[in-house]
């Protein structure tokens, strides 16, 4: 007996797909052309080949941009990941102080990301800001604007402060999909604070952490808005990330053609670290499974 397949529902995707299209993968090959090309404005380009991305590798400024992003993502998930694990442990599981530790970890995320940046730049300033003039009355050194260590801090704080909730609000969710089976059998076998987050809690929390991961380190490698309103990507070029300088290269300096090949390569990396992370994900869960 032959089936027949409707295939009207193909229909149905095509306005996904169009607009997929027409967001996406339009100004994705706009930006590969620029790539390839040279232009001295009126229009006018001239092929440049793989130029621009033989510039890029060989260019000590994307290194050390790409250096200071990796750090700056790698010091993030050190300090976001376990303290968010850790307000999740501490949280009430349930109840009306369960539903309200909920509220107030979500606010940070509520509040968009150009806010965030202004708030912590006038927290931060020693005239005004509560931050900078208690440190100031101490006679703690601080300013952001002059000293390295100052703006790294300050850049590295407000973004735990910004995104730690939710780290703590997934961790939460795993740890409320735990059965309660669990517990009873621990505590019958006696077992310690330490072996039930150990054995229990942390294995079943492993599938949200590695989504929280994933999530953290591509929001933070593409960080750009809360640290150029604080910062300005200096003093200098210490806090200048690849999101800055790239941003610097193609409207500050109007070089469209190394911006263009620095976007993509800047995007590979991105996707590169995404399915790395992917890839553990599902080893994870092949194994639990």
């Amino acid at each position: 007996m032959n089936k027949t397949t409707n295939q009207k529902a193909w229909f149905l995707v095509l306005p996904v797909l169009l607009l997929v299209a027409f967001s996406a993968v339009i100004p994705l090959m706009t930006v590969v052309n620029y790539s390839v090309q040279d232009t001295f404005g009126q229009n006018e380009f001239f092929w440049a080949g793989l130029e621009w991305f033989e510039e890029m590798l060989r260019s000590e400024r994307m290194w050390d941009a790409l250096g200071r992003q990796l750090l700056f993502s790698g010091i993030i998930l050190l300090i976001e990941i376990p303290l968010g694990v850790f307000v999740a442990l501490n949280m009430p599981k349930s109840g009306f102080w369960s539903s309200f530790c909920l509220v107030v970890m979500s606010l940070p995320l509520l509040i968009p990301w150009n806010v965030v940046g202004t708030i912590w730049q006038i927290f931060g300033r020693v005239d005004i800001g509560l931050l900078g003039y208690t440190l100031d009355a101490l006679g703690i050194s601080y300013n952001y604007t002059q000293d390295v260590f100052a703006a790294w801090a300050t850049i590295i704080v407000m973004d735990v402060w910004h995104w730690t909730s939710l780290v703590a609000l997934l961790a939460f969710a795993g740890l409320k999909s735990i059965p309660d089976a669990y517990y009873q059998a621990a505590k019958i076998d006696q077992a310690s604070r330490w072996a039930v987050f150990r054995y229990i809690e942390l294995p079943k929390m492993m599938g949200v952490l590695m989504i929280a991961i994933l999530l953290r380190f591509m929001d933070s490698f593409m960080i750009y808005t809360e640290p150029f309103v604080v910062t300005g990507g200096g003093p200098g070029n210490a806090t200048t990330l690849l999101s800055i300088d790239l941003v610097k290269m193609a409207l500050g300096q109007f070089d469209l053609g190394p911006a263009a090949a620095f976007s993509l390569m800047y995007n590979l990396v991105i996707l590169t670290m995404a399915y790395v992370f992917y890839t553990v994900m599902t080893t994870l869960e092949k194994r639990e499974g």
